[in-house]
């Protein structure tokens, strides 16, 4: 995702960007390890209910012991936060270094306490989701921006924040999905998320009203950012690539009630995710046809 934004997006502007490209990486693998500490340590939580729920992709405590997940947790962290610091203050910026302690931080509350708690785990994981796209602008835009520049490089950071939005939403929608997809693990060990809250009925019913609100949404966002500019095949592109599988997942939602029904529903969103940030790609390359045309 983070390398679709740079070479499909950042890097076919005309402007400064503030990180090299082997700064760059290193931005991405910062990224991907704290994420992979937080699998890490949700594995080590989630080791009773991953037994019921998903037996076959049992790690910790079969594959590798608890004692090793914990010292492979704490070696992601401190070499993500490690390079997080290197580039804070390679770009002048050693306060951003928080973020990715906050990151961090918040996986852990997440797999520790949150998950267990009514939406507050699935509104963190989104965030979490849609801040990964936002860090792009404040680590690449925000330290290259001067008054000279500064109306499009605030223009290329609200096209970020619409993408960070599009992941929340999405991903939200998914969380609740895989709560419901893993219900009977979670009731065993005392979760009270969605489905087990209200029931798995009442729990697709509120994932069909969120996936039509998704969908009037970037209908909404098409219409208005991509037709009134002449980006047909942009349109196109999202027309048969993001909301055709979501109308396709609105349309199985409404009568979803195994889990072999949601982990399908959870999939198809997965693929939504991955389309609508390439989408970035597709719409500067459509502006680049338009301008040579």
């Amino acid at each position: 995702m983070q390398l679709i934004f740079r070479y499909g997006f950042l890097n076919q502007q005309d402007g400064y960007l503030a990180l090299a490209d082997w700064q760059y990486f290193l931005f991405v693998l910062s990224t991907v390890l704290l994420a992979a500490a937080g699998y890490v340590i949700n594995d080590i939580f989630d080791q009773e209910t991953d037994t019921i729920n998903r037996p076959e992709k049992v790690i910790v405590g079969k594959a590798i012991s608890e004692s090793r997940a914990y010292n492979i947790y704490v070696g992601l962290n401190i070499a993500g936060v490690a390079i997080g610091f290197y580039l804070s203050n390679l770009i002048n910026k050693p306060s951003f270094a928080t973020i990715f302690i906050f990151i961090a931080a918040c996986l852990y509350f997440y797999a520790t306490t949150l998950k267990k708690m009514l939406l507050l785990g699935n509104l963190l994981v989104a965030f979490i989701l849609g801040l990964s796209v936002l860090i792009i602008g404040v680590f690449d835009l925000y330290p290259a921006t001067y008054d000279g520049n500064r109306e499009k490089m605030g223009l290329l950071f609200k096209i970020l924040t619409d993408y960070a939005i599009f992941a929340f939403v999405v991903n939200f929608i998914r969380e609740i999905i895989k709560d419901a997809e893993d219900t009977k693990g979670d009731y065993n060990q005392g979760m009270q998320t969605l489905p087990i809250v209200l029931g798995i009925n009442r729990t697709a019913k509120i994932i069909f009203v969120l996936l039509l609100a998704a969908i009037a949404i970037i209908f909404w966002y098409t219409n208005q950012h991509l037709m009134d500019f002449n980006l047909y095949y942009a349109v196109l592109y999202v027309l048969f690539l993001v909301i055709g599988p979501l109308l396709y997942a609105l349309i199985k939602s409404w009568n979803a009630k195994s889990s072999s029904d949601f982990r399908h529903l959870s999939i198809i969103l997965k693929w939504v995710i991955f389309f609508g940030i390439l989408s970035i790609a597709v719409i500067t390359y459509n502006i680049k046809i338009n301008t040579n045309a």
